[in-house]
């Protein structure tokens, strides 16, 4: 029997339809996640070990004015921190791999990290990569355009970078030479649970009026 002409049409619309939001729904997905808030900071930079706190390879130090990021994104994304600072280090020595990286490199100024997945078995792109690949997304929504406080997000497309090999994240900085540290850093702000507030302590109770004197009670 054939099909009501209105039935196919509806069913064609209706796919199209369901087809269009799950198109919508993917890309909002890779760029919906809200943007960091983030500031200028000052502090005078020093390199640091990245601490305990942060899974890394062994060795590896950054500026200290990237730390508590580096944390914030390690308790929200699992992942293992391969490179930081690459360069000589007065009293330890070399620092990472100085001849790993282009020249210019903010790895120079220990303000740029290379990353894989935690438990990654270094058996190329397989599912453990899936949450380094969200953060690269927050990080840059949209290829060669990274969101503030980074500088440049080497991924997917880039050259010698992406799922399987590793995620370059730089912070946006003050122009700084080789091995020296910039004047300042932008970097995002922690997001910080709400403290529900203390409630006031009850009032004190009112002792209650001696019998013998209540004639001289004054009401308002």
């Amino acid at each position: 029997m054939r099909r009501p002409l209105i039935t196919t049409r509806t069913s064609r619309l209706a796919a199209v339809l369901i087809a269009t939001a799950l198109v919508a729904g993917v890309a909002a997905s890779s760029s919906a996640a809200v943007a960091p808030t983030y500031h200028t900071t000052y502090q005078p930079g020093k390199i640091v070990p990245v601490g305990s706190s942060i899974p890394h390879a062994d060795g590896v130090m950054v500026d200290r004015r990237i730390v508590n990021n580096l944390r914030y994104l390690a308790e929200t994304y699992p992942i293992y921190v391969v490179e930081g600072y690459a360069g000589p280090l007065a009293g330890v020595g070399q620092v990472g791999c100085r001849n790993c990286h282009v020249k210019h490199s903010d790895h120079y100024n220990g303000l740029a990290v290379d990353i894989v997945p935690l438990y990654w078995d270094g058996q190329g792109c397989d599912s453990s990569w899936k949450p380094v690949t969200r953060l690269a997304h927050w990080a840059e929504p949209r290829q060669n355009r990274p969101r503030l406080p980074f500088r440049w997000v080497g991924y997917n497309r880039d050259y010698n970078h992406g799922c399987g090999d590793h995620l370059h994240l730089s912070w946006d900085h003050a122009p700084a030479k080789p091995f020296e540290f910039a004047d300042w850093v932008t970097v995002f702000d922690i997001p910080v649970e709400p403290v529900e507030p203390t409630p006031p302590p009850p009032p004190a109770p009112v002792p209650p009026v001696p019998p013998t004197s209540r004639e001289n009670v004054l009401y308002p």
